[in-house]
């Protein structure tokens, strides 16, 4: 079993900062790329930032500039600072990690969200 947890979403106001993390803990080998994505109610879930395990990143346009996502391969753990924040940025967000499960093979799985919210 492998799990992601996520911590760090909440209220702010605009132009302020958060940092989301997630930690993925379970029957872990390696992991591949880390990424964390956005929905909003109603819409399809979408790519904020990737990293491979190489260090490696790729952004969305909306965020470039203003957010970094980053890793400690160390801690299982990868995190996304968000700075100058929008109330367009307002969604859930989402971890997403490929994992190298002991006797499963690679799979791809998700954490359970966090809301950000920001106020204008």
């Amino acid at each position: 079993q492998v799990q992601l947890a996520e911590f760090g979403g909440g209220l702010v106001q605009a132009g302020g900062s958060l940092r989301l993390s997630c930690a993925a803990s379970g029957s872990i080998y390696s992991i591949n790329t880390m990424g964390w994505y956005h929905q909003a109610p109603g819409k399809q879930r979408e790519l904020v930032a990737s990293i491979d395990l190489r260090g490696s990143t790729a952004y969305a346009d909306s965020v470039k500039g203003r957010f970094t996502i980053s890793r400690d391969n160390a801690k299982n753990t990868v995190y996304l600072q968000m700075n100058s924040l929008k109330p367009e940025d307002t969604d859930v967000y989402y971890c997403r990690a490929n994992i190298l499960i002991l006797n499963h093979g690679w799979r791809d799985t998700w954490g359970q969200g966090t809301q950000v919210t920001v106020a204008s």
